[in-house]
């Protein structure tokens, strides 16, 4: 009888990623695509593959990456220069070398001043953390700017925002059990419970995306959960497809209070797609909550929905305020660097060959509605009204822009 080491059982069972080379379109062109190393904090993600890379050089496309840029992820330099990739000895050096630049987190200072004028920049914004000054040197550099929290395909969806936030739900409770432990300081329980020995309450805010994927894990682990949003439709819609296993609620301050005084963990997850996060629970609610409880802030990046909650980092995750462990990592999927990149790849890659195919990103503004949703900064003007409000920038429609040509 044959033994299949792991690696081999998944690859003769089809389970590993597929990586399929497309043919490019007549009018098509090549685009030189960077992928400088994250620079920001705790970043270990990457979006692109050994395998995707392999699938853009087939295409026709120059890419180029920083040494070690895939470290983080657990891919090794010579995975990417087999697969045709140009490695660079420096981020600057990415940059020079490439018309479009992709990356995970927004660039930093540094690499803003590496920008050139023209090029193309697709990364996220996370707007819990931008200021003025970044949207301001992107338009005077007449950077196009794409963001992956904007990008949506024609039913509404976000794609790579769905992808992050599958992750992010899961985690999220991996990330609570740890932390209710002894050891961690916490309240000492098992999210699950024994026999006998009641399960512990989990309290989820927002019904989305993060919220799905918090819920099915810690139905999982066999806690109580309870839901809350003020869109009743979508709490409808989760109860229906969780087979009426949690309980839901309206969050009206009446049962947000009750809930945080009930909740052994909280989990935040209110948002609106493009926006800062809603703030739900004030500090006064927090102050009633029990001692050893655990907060997982997993919109911190777009401002949080705890009044409590401040921005922490991977190699320092938590602090208790009120005696109740706050966990507010913004990027909470670097944690799991190698699932994430598989992740941003499966998506990316192919937005790419399709902007390819359609012969670059200006001429894809005109078909691809991804592309123009994903736009916020283009010739020189912020495109999205919700920015412009926030950081009081004045703003024109990307579609109006397009067609006066300008």
């Amino acid at each position: 009888m044959e033994i299949l080491n792991p690696a081999e059982f998944t690859r003769k069972l089809g389970l590993e990623t597929l990586e399929k080379t497309l043919k490019k379109e007549d009018g098509g062109i090549s685009l030189r695509i960077g992928f400088p190393m994250e620079r920001a904090n705790d970043e270990h993600r990457l979006c692109l593959t050994p395998g995707g890379a392999s699938v853009l050089v087939a295409n026709g496309h120059e890419v180029f990456m920083e040494r070690k840029a895939g470290a983080g992820a657990r891919f090794a330099d010579n995975q990417y220069s087999e697969a045709g990739v140009i490695m660079c000895d420096s981020a600057k050096e990415v940059f020079s070398k490439s018309e479009c630049i992709v990356k995970v987190a927004p660039p930093v200072p540094e690499e803003l001043d590496f920008m050139e004028q023209g090029q193309i920049l697709l990364s996220a914004i996370h707007l819990g953390n931008a200021d003025k000054t970044y949207f301001e040197t992107l338009i005077r550099k007449g950077i196009t700017g794409i963001g992956f929290e904007f990008i949506s395909l024609t039913d509404g969806s976000h794609p790579i925002v769905r992808m992050m936030h599958e992750i992010t739900g899961s985690m999220s409770m991996q990330i609570a059990a740890h932390y209710l432990e002894s050891y961690s300081k916490g309240h000492g329980i098992m999210l699950g419970g024994i026999s006998g020995i009641p399960p512990a309450t989990v309290v989820i805010l927002g019904a989305g995306i993060i919220a799905e994927y918090a819920a099915r894990t810690a139905l999982g682990y066999g806690a109580q959960v309870f839901v809350m949003d003020n869109d009743l439709s979508r709490l409808r819609h989760l109860e229906n497809s969780l087979n009426r296993r949690i309980i839901t609620t309206m969050a009206n301050q009446q049962y947000l209070s009750t809930a945080a005084k009930a909740a052994d963990v909280l989990i935040g997850a209110a948002m609106v797609e493009g926006h800062r996060a809603p703030c739900w629970i004030t500090e006064q609610m927090v102050e009633t909550m029990k001692p050893g409880s655990v907060i997982v802030d997993t919109v911190i990046d777009q401002g949080g929905c705890i009044a409590t909650s401040r921005p922490t980092r991977h190699t320092n995750p938590v602090f208790v305020q009120h005696d109740v462990i706050h966990y507010c990592v913004p990027n909470i999927p670097a944690g799991v660097a190698r699932t994430s990149t598989y992740a941003l790849n499966n998506v990316i890659v192919p937005f790419l060959l399709e902007v390819g195919d359609e012969g670059g990103f200006n001429r894809a503004l005109w078909s691809n509605h991804s592309l123009r949703s994903g736009t916020y900064v283009y010739k020189k003007n912020l495109t999205k009204k919700s920015l412009s409000r926030f950081f009081d920038i004045p703003y024109r429609d990307v579609e109006m822009l397009i067609a006066s040509r300008i």
